[in-house]
């Protein structure tokens, strides 16, 4: 069941929704909403994407994804786009979500920690992951507790 959206918007972005999917039991994928992330304007300046649930494959690849066009980079929007997901978490009661990101990229760490994000650790992925496929070794984990309040900036 997937919830609506039109309140993910904060003045600075909002999240225009651009398709949903269902889960695949067998692979081990959940269900997941996938945004396009806005200006008030509409201009899109990146994507984000939320995957509803926990299980291994997650805990590696994370509930929430999200990049941002190279020309808008340096504002913070994947923080509130982050901040936003994390409303929208809420509404199927998931309690935490994970991020994790690549070593090497020191922005999307960051991120995880604007956003309020607690460092786990540095995990070796698995070698049947798809993540594995695509040449990543390791990712950091963060954890986001969501049963604490939000911010007035959407995010935690």
């Amino acid at each position: 069941m997937f919830y609506d959206t039109e309140d993910l918007q904060d003045g600075a972005i909002r999240l225009q929704l651009e398709r949903t999917a269902e889960g695949y039991p067998e692979k081990g994928w959940v269900p997941a909403y996938y945004f396009g992330i806005c200006l008030p304007d509409g201009t899109r300046i990146g994507q984000c994407d939320l995957r509803i649930g926990h299980n291994d494959r997650l805990y590696i690849g994370g509930n929430i994804g999200y990049g941002i066009d190279e020309a808008y980079r340096g504002h913070h929007y994947a923080a509130k786009a982050c901040g936003l997901l994390f409303r929208q978490a809420r509404k199927h009661d998931l309690g935490y979500v994970i991020i994790t990101c690549d070593p090497t990229n020191t922005a999307s760490s960051r991120t995880c920690e604007l956003a309020g994000g607690e460092y786990l650790e540095t995990a070796d992925i698995p070698e049947d992951h798809d993540m594995y496929e695509r040449g990543l070794r390791q990712v950091m984990v963060y954890r986001f507790d969501l049963d604490r309040g939000e911010n007035e900036d959407g995010t935690n």
